[in-house]
């Protein structure tokens, strides 16, 4: 699982590195890109596939990147999470602070900004939508974890918006952003969790009206800018945005609980436009896109389930289109995650080894050796 001395020469060969769940597993890859202007397919080269404790058996159903750390949730365990840094092979297990249903949870990894240090944190909060009967201005609890700390703390929010469904959320510069829909069920906003706050900022317009016949997902380029993937159904017209500038603004603050003063403004120039045509099948959607902002394309995980195949669909300017073949998937409705992946020096620290910190390891390392 350690890949620093791969790193090296995928500098040198201008390889894009990305994070990979197939068949709950995770994987990273790169990709390289060939001439645009030649017929050939893109490069891939999967360089690892993570393993947990030399355990084959754990399944993944969740993934997400942040500094270089990599927060997997367990399919068939509701007990635990791990994180992993990948480039300096090093792991480490959570134990969550109660049971809960499997994927019934929203998860973001994210950093608490300071003069000295990075103090990295863990957000969890239950996947409520207005599809289900909820609406604005609801109560949400949520729980953060401290890694320095090993601990998780309650809190709680009332939420004048709902976050859009299966939106599995977007790191950057370690706080975390969503689609966030209005009353109506309609996708016009962005709301920003400030892991230094440790609370959900103010809601940002997206730069665009947005329509029911529109299908929206955020991704980002690297750890520099967020990008705002855009399928319009029936014209067959894909746009992507990229941010220009984020910043903070004050705004005013209310008596809610975890209402925060300041929000997020956030800006954005359109990056790329093109009518996919023969892609109308393509469906998107959070964590399935992937921007290579300096070759000009934008590319996205494709299920098709009649055929049994997944596919990575790269599109550019000009008309440029390439196919990749993941291949058949062992379940044909686990749905393939693609995002970028940014190697780091973050050493992930274990908790202080007191009494009950020692008895927690002891149970997990049994676990871990049962499964």
């Amino acid at each position: 699982m350690h890949i620093g001395k791969q790193e090296a020469a995928a500098k040198a060969s201008e390889e894009s590195r990305m994070i990979v769940m197939k068949d709950y597993n995770v994987c990273l890859t790169s990709v390289v890109f060939v001439n645009e202007n030649e017929n050939e397919n893109p490069l891939t080269k999967r360089l690892c596939k993570l393993t947990w404790l030399n355990n084959e058996q754990v399944k993944i159903s969740q993934v997400f990147h942040c500094d270089g750390l990599v927060l997997c949730v367990l399919k068939d365990d509701n007990t635990r999470l791990v994180v992993c840094n990948p480039y300096l092979g090093q792991t480490r297990w959570i134990e969550t602070k109660c049971s809960h249903n499997l994927d019934k949870y929203k998860y973001a990894i994210g950093y608490e900004s300071k003069i000295s240090c990075r103090r990295y944190k863990i957000l969890r909060f239950k996947d409520v939508y207005i599809g289900y009967g909820v609406t604005n201005n609801h109560l949400l609890p949520y729980e953060t974890y401290d890694f320095d700390s090993n601990s998780w703390t309650l809190h709680k929010l009332i939420a004048p918006w709902n976050i859009a469904f299966r939106d599995r959320g977007v790191s950057l510069k370690g706080n975390t952003y969503w689609c966030a829909t209005d009353g109506r069920g309609l996708i016009h906003h962005t709301v920003c969790f400030d892991f230094t706050r440790k609370r959900f900022g103010g809601l940002q317009d997206l730069p665009f009206h947005y329509s029911y016949k529109q299908l929206v997902a955020l991704s980002c380029v690297r750890d520099d800018k967020l990008s705002l993937l855009v399928q319009s159904m029936g014209t067959f017209a894909i746009s992507i945005w990229i941010t220009d500038k984020i910043e903070e603004q004050k705004v005013a603050s209310g008596k809610s609980l975890r209402v925060d003063d300041t929000a997020t403004k956030v800006s954005w120039s359109k990056f790329l436009r093109m009518d996919i045509g023969p892609l109308a099948d393509l469906r998107i959607s959070d964590g399935r896109f992937f921007i290579e902002e300096e070759k000009k394309v934008a590319m996205v995980v494709n299920k098709d389930i009649e055929a049994r195949l997944d596919t990575v669909k790269i599109f550019g300017e000009d008309g440029y289109f390439r196919e990749l073949e993941l291949g058949e998937p062992s379940d044909r409705w686990c749905w393939p995650v693609m995002c970028s992946y940014v190697p780091s020096l973050v050493q992930i620290t274990l908790p202080k080894v007191g009494k009950r910190n020692s008895e927690m390891l002891k149970k997990m390392a049994k676990r871990s050796k049962r499964d």
